[in-house]
C-alpha cells in the first residue's frame, strides 16, 4: 500500500470513529480477507498494522472493530471545494458462455492484443472487416452486448463446453485497448427509445429482436479492448486490480489513485442499490481501495466490485447513489 498523501484536489480531515454513520453495524469479518490481501505489500507506515492484522486474526465482528479502533485512525475525505458528498456506483464481473469455434449463436469474437501497433489503433467497425483480425480471435461469444459488457468492466470469465458436457471456465483479462474514445452505446439506445433501461438483460433482449440493427448499434462505440486469457485455479477469487491482488466482491473499490493510495481502507457510506418494490436501505461497510477505473475521476469517488454472474451484473448496473467516504490510516501517520 502506498503511503498516505494529498493532492490540491483532496482534503483529509481528522475525524472520530463516532462520526463514521453506521459503525459497529458492519460484518467486519467480512472485510478481513481483502484487507489482508492489500497487506500483501505493505508500504511504509502499513508495515507494523499489517502484521498484527496478520497475526491476531479477530473471532468477531467486535474483536476486528477493537483491532482497527486501536490501530488506525478515520479521515473524512472531502473535494477541495469542501464538497463531502460523491458518488458510488458499481461494476462486476461477466459470466459468459463462449465457444472455441465460430459456430450458430457465437459470432462474436474476444480479440488478443495485436502485436502491430497500427492494428491496435483500428475502430470497432474496421475491426470487424479486417482479414488479419481472425487470427487474434481467443473466443466466440452469443451476445454482442455480452462482448460489449465484457469491455467496458475489463475482464470476465468465459463458460466453454466440451464434447463429454462438462464446462471449462476461464478468465480473459485487460491487455489494451485501441485508443479510441468511449461512446456509450446504451445511452444511444435510450435517447432513441429502443430500450426502457440499460440493464445487461433488457441490452441482450433488444439485440435478439433486433439482428440486423446490432453492428450499427455497437458501432458508436470505437473504442475496444483486447484481452488476454489466464486459467482460473480458484473460481472464488475475483480479477486482479490495479493494487495487484484479487478483488473481493462487495468489499473493493475502484477509486482515482491521484486522490486516494491503492490499499486504503474505507468507510464507505451510501445506500443499497435500487431494485422494483425494495425500500432503501443503508450501505454502510468497510471496503478497500484496490482498483481503478479511467471514469473514476475525485476524491468521493467510488465504484464497487459486485462480483460476478447475473446478481452481480444486476446490482451493479443498478448501483448509482450518494456517496460519503472515510480513509483510515494507521495511527501516527498522517497524510
Amino acid at each position: 500500500m502506498p503511503p498516505p498523501r494529498t493532492t490540491v484536489a483532496t482534503r483529509w480531515t481528522a475525524a472520530d470513529w463516532r462520526d463514521l454513520p453506521g459503525w459497529g453495524s458492519d460484518d467486519l469479518l467480512a472485510a478481513w480477507p481483502a484487507l489482508l490481501a492489500g497487506c500483501q505489500r505493505p508500504a511504509p507506515g502499513w508495515a507494523e498494522f499489517c502484521a498484527r492484522a496478520a497475526l491476531q486474526s479477530p473471532t468477531d465482528a467486535m474483536e476486528a472493530a477493537v483491532l482497527l479502533m486501536k490501530h488506525l485512525r478515520p479521515w473524512r475525505l472531502a473535494a477541495d471545494n469542501g464538497e463531502v458528498t460523491g458518488l458510488l456506483t458499481g461494476y462486476f464481473e461477466p459470466q459468459l458462455a463462449a465457444s472455441r469455434q465460430r459456430q450458430g449463436a457465437f459470432q462474436w469474437p474476444v480479440h488478443a492484443l495485436p502485436a502491430d501497433p497500427g492494428l491496435r489503433r483500428l475502430t470497432r467497425r474496421e475491426i470487424d472487416s479486417h482479414p488479419r483480425f481472425s487470427a487474434l480471435e481467443l473466443a466466440y461469444l452469443d451476445d454482442p452486448f455480452g462482448l460489449l459488457q465484457l469491455q467496458i468492466q475489463g475482464s470476465g470469465r468465459l463458460v466453454m463446453r466440451d464434447g463429454g458436457g462438462g464446462e471449462r471456465v476461464s478468465r480473459v483479462a485487460y491487455a489494451g485497448h485501441n485508443d479510441q474514445p468511449f461512446q456509450s452505446v446504451a445511452r444511444a439506445l435510450l435517447d432513441r427509445g429502443e430500450v426502457a433501461d440499460a440493464t445487461p438483460r433488457t441490452l441482450s433482449d433488444w439485440a435478439r429482436r433486433n439482428p440486423g440493427k446490432v453492428r450499427d448499434a455497437l458501432a458508436v462505440n470505437p473504442r475496444v479492448v483486447y484481452f488476454r486469457e489466464e486459467a482460473l485455479p480458484d473460481p472464488n477469487l475475483g480479477p486482479r486490480g490495479a493494487q495487484g491482488v484479487p478483488l473481493t466482491p462487495g468489499r473493493s473499490v475502484a477509486i482515482d489513485r491521484a486522490c486516494i493510495p491503492l490499499g486504503t481502507p474505507l468507510w464507505l457510506d451510501s445506500t443499497e442499490p435500487w431494485a422494483p418494490g425494495s425500500a432503501s436501505a443503508p450501505l454502510r461497510r468497510l471496503v478497500l481501495a484496490q482498483d481503478t477505473g479511467s471514469a473514476i475521476q475525485g476524491v468521493v469517488r467510488a465504484d464497487l466490485f459486485w462480483g460476478w454472474g447475473d446478481e452481480a451484473a444486476q446490482r451493479a448496473s443498478r448501483t448509482k447513489q450518494p456517496l460519503r467516504l472515510w480513509a483510515l490510516l494507521p495511527a501516527g501517520v498522517t497524510p
